[in-house]
């Protein structure tokens, strides 16, 4: 190469730049550019490269004619970048004057679970350990999922207590989520280990123990050789695992249409701890666990032959048991809308966070 076609291709190079460089409309595009032209790689800047091809007597002069294209060029890049940031700026000025102050921050939202629902998700990860499924059910049931399915006629004493809510179409508000058992029952048949988490409601005299509204999980294991000790050591180790403590119970015998024999499994109250108060109605005791042998009409109207198959069943008030958790005082808070309400597992080793950008859960312990 000798220096007329260097000269020549030095200005095709700062043409084509110049050309290239009032297309750029951004900053980043200008600074690809920049080193595509006058890297060391670049179609200028590798021109140094090639100055070992000319007489030696001619490569200063070679060096200068790269070297003053090379400022020619770069002084074309630093007035557009200042174009672009000129124009940058002006645009960020200009949404400024649209700040929206009710708009979200750059702060990560974060916001706090409700005591109620953590309490559910731990008991949904012990037993899903133990190899039980979570189902779920609506709340507006059918009267024979609700009742007879469950060995309560219409004629049915338990009725009095329960017969509540019905809708115009002639389906009630669930008053239990007992109706879970027969829909897995017929769904799955036996063997079966179920849960089934859900909200119930009741037409109740409330007060600091009871409301019309509240959160229930229904567990049914069914197998062969099932008995009450299976109950008991299982209602032992649920509450101990949730109170994260050795936890007193008492086991009493209990009515319940759909199991027979039937236990009421009570636990210290955990307000008073077992001082009496307004909360245990002052016996000292929370009423948490109703259970009992699956009856065998209920078994039937799962299509299970009671002959074969035996099972218990349990409803355990997901709302009680977070109130004993939490030291939550009176039933009405949770359901109150009190935003305080949900500062008190604090009191159990800090708060109960979820982050709503990944929707990730952490109780004690990541959910799996």
């Amino acid at each position: 190469m000798d220096l007329e076609l260097l000269n020549t291709k030095i200005a095709g190079i700062e043409r084509e730049t110049a050309e290239a460089t009032q297309k750029v409309t951004s900053i980043d595009a200008l600074r690809s550019l920049d080193s595509a032209v006058l890297g060391k790689t670049g179609s200028l800047g590798g021109l140094i490269a090639n100055i070992k091809e000319f007489p030696a007597d001619q490569r200063g002069q070679v060096g200068k004619l790269v070297n003053e294209a090379k400022g020619r060029i770069k002084s074309v890049l630093d007035a557009r970048m200042a174009e672009l940031q000129q124009a940058a700026a002006s645009a960020s000025d200009e949404e400024s004057k649209w700040f929206d102050p009710t708009l979200p921050g750059n702060v990560r939202p974060m916001g706090s679970v409700h005591p109620v629902t953590a309490v559910q998700w731990e008991i949904e990860r012990l037993f899903e350990r133990l190899g039980f499924t979570v189902e779920d059910g609506p709340e507006m049931e059918s009267e024979y999922n609700n009742f007879e399915a469950l060995n309560i006629p219409a004629s049915h004493p338990a009725r009095d207590m329960q017969d509540t809510f019905w809708l115009a179409n002639g389906m009630v508000l669930r008053t239990h989520t007992s109706p879970v058992q027969h829909r897995s029952m017929k769904k799955f048949g036996a063997p079966l280990r179920v849960i089934a988490p859900g909200r119930c409601f009741r037409y109740e005299t409330i007060d600091a123990s009871h409301e019309n509204t509240f959160h229930q999980v229904e567990g049914l294991m069914i197998d062969r050789d099932i008995g009450l000790p299976h109950l008991i050591a299982m209602a032992k180790m649920l509450l101990t695992e949730v109170m994260q403590r050795e936890v007193t119970v008492r086991v009493r015998p209990g009515y319940f249409p759909f199991v027979e024999p039937g236990i009421e499994i009570d636990m210290n109250c955990a307000i008073c701890g077992g001082k009496k108060c307004p909360t245990c109605k002052y016996s000292g005791w929370v009423e948490i666990l109703p259970a009992g042998m699956v009856h065998p009409n209920v078994l039937r109207a799962g299509g299970i032959d009671p002959d074969e198959w035996s099972g218990f069943a349990f409803g355990l008030g997901l709302t009680r048991l977070a109130m004993m958790k939490y030291g939550i005082g009176d039933i009405r808070i949770l359901n109150s809308g009190d935003l305080r309400a949900l500062v008190a597992p604090q009191r159990m080793g800090g708060p109960i966070i979820v982050d709503k950008t990944t929707k990730s859960r952490a109780v004690s312990e990541p959910r799996p």
